[in-house]
């Protein structure tokens, strides 16, 4: 991916530290607390099946909806000791200048689809850390969690060493590849925001609050988290239009590597041999595929339609 001439947006809030930088900054994470208004038990199981699939808090996806609705609201928490003072604007070191550049892209072309539609558009804010940290009205954000996007905030969480995880974890990508790894990932935490812009997450919420049992509930985010996977094909369609040449030779490649990788059935049948479709938050590995291809080949909003009848 060439994203020189990206521009970088000052919508980063960096709380890596000084000592943070390179592609492969970052360290583990801290053990999952229990109790005391934190991660609770059934968290604790998706998670170990989920790993790092990316997307919105796995509290809200587990029972945390009072968040989205107002019922509740996290707990807060104290931001790793080992990180430094918060910094705001684009950042200059490689992997925050190339985040940067990717959500100014990202909120151009949303601008441009948002004004085409006759509505105004605001972006989400990047909050970069290590290990762990404050999140806000989400409660604790973990590199445990891969990156997650915090409806309440509008805010997207990310520890950059997920994306070496995405590398060496994974093997969803080698080389120059893993920059539009990154920036899918980005993307589709942007297709959060789009769908939080839109009403969509807070309508979601309401009809999981009244399904009938857990995996109703669970199909209905699986249709979130493909849609946010179709936004990210939109927007790389936006942007290859804006900048020919932006994708390099196997970039498309990488990202649909990644996608597969961190399809619910890859990462059950990884952690436990068996695949249990009721269970499926983020949908298979082919459908996360479909999904970001028909958003890349069509380009718009309407063709992400992932809760219409018979979309899956």
């Amino acid at each position: 991916m060439r994203y020189d001439d990206f521009r970088r947006s000052d919508d980063i809030e960096d709380r890596r530290g000084d000592d943070g930088g390179g592609m492969g900054g970052g360290g583990g994470g801290f053990g999952l607390p229990m109790g005391g208004g934190g991660l609770g038990i059934g968290t604790v199981i998706v998670l170990g099946l989920l790993g790092y699939a990316f997307g919105i808090d796995p509290r809200i996806l587990i029972g945390g909806a009072e968040i989205l609705t107002g019922g509740g609201q996290a707990p807060s928490y104290q931001s790793d000791r080992r990180s430094g003072p918060a910094k705001t604007g684009a950042p200059t070191d490689e992997m925050g200048s190339m985040i940067a550049g990717v959500l100014g892209e990202i909120d151009d072309r949303w601008d441009e689809i948002f004004k085409a539609g006759g509505q105004a558009y605001k972006g989400p804010r990047i909050v970069l850390f290590r290990n762990a940290t404050n999140g806000g009205r989400c409660g604790m954000a973990q590199s445990a969690m891969g990156p997650f996007y915090c409806p309440p905030d509008r805010q997207i969480f990310l520890d950059t060493a997920f994306f070496r995880q995405v590398e060496t974890r994974f093997r969803g990508c080698s080389g120059n590849a893993c920059k539009f790894t990154a920036a899918y990932i980005v993307a589709h935490e942007a297709g959060h925001h789009i769908q939080n812009l839109l009403g969509i997450l807070p309508r979601v919420t309401r009809l999981q609050d009244q399904a009938g049992n857990k995996a109703e509930a669970n199909a209905l985010q699986v249709k979130v988290e493909l849609q946010a996977d179709c936004l990210s094909g939109v927007w790389v369609n936006r942007e290859e239009k804006k900048r020919p040449g932006f994708l390099e030779a196997g970039d498309i490649d990488a990202a649909l590597t990644t996608a597969s990788a961190i399809g619910d059935d890859t990462l059950q049948r990884q952690a436990t041999g068996r695949v249990v479709p009721d269970s499926f938050t983020h949908g298979s590995a082919a459908q996360r595929k479909k999904w970001f291809m028909t958003g890349y080949q069509q380009g718009t909003v309407q063709a992400c339609n992932t809760f219409a009848a018979g979309a899956l």
